[in-house]
């Protein structure tokens, strides 16, 4: 069984909260925090068992900054990761 490590945020949006998967450009949504999770999961599950499916899952996993080791795909480390502010 692979491991892939994902992260996920979660936003209100008005009565619902949104999941999202911001590297692989998933979300989902739900009335709490709980059942947004649940649903994202659900909604990643599926996204990556068609791309396995499709035999486009290594792909779709580099090109979104995953790297395997061993049995697992984890999202590269940046160097540096941090915020700036701009003005428009």
């Amino acid at each position: 069984m692979t491991i892939i490590s994902l992260e996920i945020k979660v936003f209100k949006d008005g009565d619902a909260y949104v999941a999202l998967c911001p590297e692989l450009n998933v979300s989902s949504f739900g009335d709490d925090i709980k059942s947004a999770k649940e649903s994202l999961r659900e909604a990643l599950e599926a996204f990556l068992e068609e791309c396995e499916a499709m035999g486009t899952l290594q792909e779709v996993l580099e090109d979104a900054g995953f790297v395997r080791e061993k049995e697992s795909w984890i999202l590269e480390e940046p160097v540096i990761k941090e915020k700036i502010a701009l003005s428009c």
